[in-house]
């Protein structure tokens, strides 16, 4: 929960940083730019919030790994919920009131998290968890979407080290299967999801891995 509240605060600031005008930048994320990012960092925190206020009963389905679903296809950023988030972005014209907004809200994600208490079940798109699992799965969203943020913006910093390294860790237990380590983490994260292709040597190296290349989280 402590990576959580670290990540947490290490992307907001790097979007608190930012110049307008990197705002019309494209993002990591196919079909967004970074307001775009930053509008479904808003929803992100949104869900946070809801998810630490719904309280579960009934038994534990999923933890901090099992939370991600596996596809092969990126998105494409033309699905409903994308393009409902690009309408979004563009409506708050002007970057600081969007980012004002990531700072309300994502501040108030953050201080529930703070303040959760790690054992308690909560429950998520038909998903029962402990509270401690969910903020932990997070960590992942926190990271991916991270160096998104800075794949076009080298104004702001990336992501934490200790948050890459956990990352790579729950890529390689999503993935049941470790990548070789002459890959740095980013280099996973970014491989692994495809967010970049491999180059030739890198291919070689994964061997049989790259067939199964890339794993989508959702």
């Amino acid at each position: 929960m402590d990576l959580f509240s670290r990540t947490w605060a290490a992307l907001r600031a790097a979007v608190a940083s930012l110049p307008g005008t990197e705002f019309a930048k494209p993002s990591g994320c196919r079909g967004w730019l970074v307001r775009d990012l930053v509008c479904h960092l808003v929803i992100d925190a949104q869900d946070v919030l809801i998810t630490l206020a719904t309280p579960a009963s009934s038994a534990l389905t999923h933890d901090a790994i099992t939370y991600w679903a596996v596809g092969s296809e990126p998105p494409s950023g033309e699905d409903p919920l994308s393009a409902l988030i690009v309408r979004l972005a563009a409506a708050y014209e002007d970057p600081a009131l969007l980012k004002f907004h990531l700072d309300d809200v994502g501040a108030a994600a953050g201080r529930a998290a703070d303040l959760a208490d790690p054992g308690m079940r909560v429950s998520t798109q038909e998903m029962v968890l402990t509270a401690g699992d969910y903020l932990s799965a997070y960590v992942l969203e926190w990271t991916l979407h991270h160096l998104d943020l800075v794949t076009h913006v080298r104004s702001v910093p990336g992501p934490p080290a200790e948050g890459l390294a956990r990352t790579r860790v729950m890529v390689e237990e999503i993935a049941g299967t470790a990548f070789p380590s002459s890959f740095s983490d980013e280099d996973v994260l970014l491989v692994a999801t495809g967010r970049r292709a491999p180059t030739g040597a890198e291919t070689a190296e994964l061997g049989d891995l790259a067939a199964r290349l890339p794993f989508v989280l959702g």
